[in-house]
């Protein structure tokens, strides 16, 4: 097994397409075709983590913060970046993040968190746009289920909760065959006419090679004409945050503590309590402050976050209360993720997590 099979899996469930711009997700050091001899699971990447990796007899780190996030101009061992990744590729250690993209992924960060607190009825807080496309192909009546059917088992066709989706509508095409073709119907030199099927679906944009792969393979023309058109539309299920409901609701302070021992936070900073029963929660995992509108838009009785800055408390209390537990503990479940995503495709593949503290902060 090579360590990009594992690197694969991971992106099965949160392809690196669905990272933010500012992101830097994916590999971050070594050769990601050796051998694969184990996995160390963390949040951050650290020299301490590495020497851990080496003591394990691990060639892989998988962490959901990455090493390289900013560009490095050299590697001369001056901070504990470039010393790590010094070390990393000393060991032939191999490190690979998967950050925002899990962030946005369905079933990532933020439904983890969600599942930690036991929320139901969940949903994107604010789902991506621009990530979709259409995909309009011309197929012979007789092989347009054949066709369809491959387009839907290569991704295409979900949309929101529903799947096999597309639109079909039959007319007819014309085209003559030059000398050197070898077409499916017609003769050559002879203009033809052939009853075909117009089908339209939707994909991901991640998945436009799969797509154009299934629909050569399967397609009879020589010369199948299809088209990829970008569109618009939300993609309501990759995007940030998440918002659900607590099977019943609970106390302001009661809810608060509980989110504090679910998380393990050494404290929680909140505005101003509203006297109002919580039922209805956002949340978003790590940084998610720009959030704050889409929470209360969402209807939302409480925000729940791991940054807020000051200036973000003021103005909400009529509408929100707004929590804010550590990013560190907001994303700590996030080697839960790695690990069932690497145990399930792989059940024999050695995997651990990190015993070293790589939260920075500490609390008095």
């Amino acid at each position: 097994m090579k360590v990009s099979d594992i690197a694969t899996c991971i992106e099965e469930i949160a392809p690196l397409s669905l990272q933010e711009d500012y992101d830097n997700a994916g590999w971050q050091v070594g050769d990601k075709y050796s051998e694969a001899t184990g996995a160390l699971l963390c949040i951050d990447v650290t020299e301490e983590v590495v020497d851990e990796a080496i003591s394990l007899g691990v060639n892989l780190i998988i962490s959901h913060h990455p090493l390289l996030f900013k560009g490095v101009k050299s590697l001369t061992g001056k901070n504990y970046v470039e010393r790590t990744v010094i070390k990393a590729i000393q060991h032939n250690i191999s490190i690979y993040a998967s950050h925002t993209n899990l962030d946005n992924a369905w079933s990532g960060v933020n439904f983890k968190m969600a599942e930690k607190l036991g929320l139901t009825n969940l949903s994107i807080l604010m789902p991506q746009g621009g990530k979709l496309l259409k995909l309009v192909t011309y197929v012979p009546v007789s092989h347009a289920d054949i066709v369809r059917n491959a387009l839907f088992t290569a991704g295409c066709g979900n949309i929101g909760d529903y799947d096999l989706c597309s639109y079909n509508s039959n007319g007819f095409g014309t085209f003559r065959a030059g000398l050197d073709s070898h077409p499916y119907c017609g003769t050559i030199g002879n203009l033809h006419q052939e009853e075909e099927t117009r089908i339209e679906t939707v994909l991901p944009e991640y998945l436009k090679e799969v797509a154009t792969q299934a629909l050569l393979k399967t397609h009879p023309y020589e010369e199948p004409v299809f088209d990829f058109i970008k569109i618009e539309n939300q993609w309501v299920k990759v995007g940030s945050g998440v918002v659900g409901e607590l099977l019943c609701p609970m106390d302001e302070m009661d809810f608060l503590q509980r989110t504090k021992t679910v998380f393990h936070a050494g404290c929680i900073k909140y505005s101003n309590l509203r006297n109002r029963r919580i039922r209805r929660v956002a949340l978003c995992g790590g940084a998610g402050a720009f959030l704050i509108s889409q929470a209360i838009a969402s209807d939302a009785d409480v925000f729940i976050t791991g940054e807020i800055k000051y200036h973000d408390y003021f103005g909400y209390d009529e509408h929100i209360l707004l929590a804010e537990v550590g990013h560190y503990e907001t994303e700590q479940y996030t080697k839960d993720i790695f690990c069932d995503i690497i145990t399930k495709k792989f059940p024999n593949f050695a995997v651990h997590y990190t015993k070293v503290e790589t939260n920075p902060i500490n609390y008095l």
